[in-house]
């Protein structure tokens, strides 16, 4: 299994979907993911942000102190993917309801939905989310991939593709770690 760190914000549509794309890698067997965290919030201090983004943002600091508060990687991605299927499929906010309901699927102790309100994660989020933008080496969206020493914005999948696509994907995208040269490919997106 290649080793792989997939850095990514909960609350971005097209994070979600690349992450079911390389999580369908990693059940595969091609792959070994470790769930890292990055902040759009961190991203754009300072930027002017429309105010329609602004209750989605605070809803998704609230989220990543949830998720910072999970160390164990493989508790972490259940996490995740039960509050991103909330949100992603289901169409719900990042409430507290949703928070509490998606730490009881991912068989977590209750207490872990104290951290949504808890700002000593904020330095966690900071500390993983400033890791990924030094390892693309200029700033970047969400998601980040990281297959050995390289990094990249994206890919960005949408739709998620089918188990083999999805596998054809990664080996390209490991093969172009090997690359060193390499840095960036862009097209425009696919709608949701």
């Amino acid at each position: 299994m290649t080793p792989v760190e997939f850095f990514f914000d909960p609350g971005c549509p097209y994070t979600w979907r690349t992450s079911r794309w390389i999580a369908d890698v990693a059940d595969a067997g091609a792959a070994a993911v470790t769930w890292r965290l990055m902040s759009l919030s961190v991203l754009n201090e300072g930027k002017e942000i429309p105010e329609e983004y602004r209750p989605v943002m605070a809803q998704n600091v609230r989220v990543l102190r949830v998720l910072a508060a999970v160390e164990d990687n493989d508790a972490r991605a259940r996490l995740f993917t039960a509050l991103g299927t909330r949100r992603h499929e289901q169409g719900a906010d990042y409430d507290d309801d949703t928070i509490a309901a998606a730490v009881a699927e991912a068989g977590l102790p209750d207490e872990t939905v104290k951290a949504a309100d808890d700002e000593a994660f904020d330095a966690l989020v900071r500390a993983s989310h400033d890791d990924a933008q030094a390892a693309v080496g200029q700033e970047a969206g969400s998601p980040i991939l990281r297959v050995g020493g390289k990094a990249w914005f994206g890919p960005v999948v949408v739709p998620v593709p089918e188990r083999e696509e999805g596998l054809r994907l990664f080996e390209a995208v490991r093969l172009l770690a090997d690359v060193p040269s390499f840095s960036e490919l862009k097209g425009s997106r696919n709608p949701f």
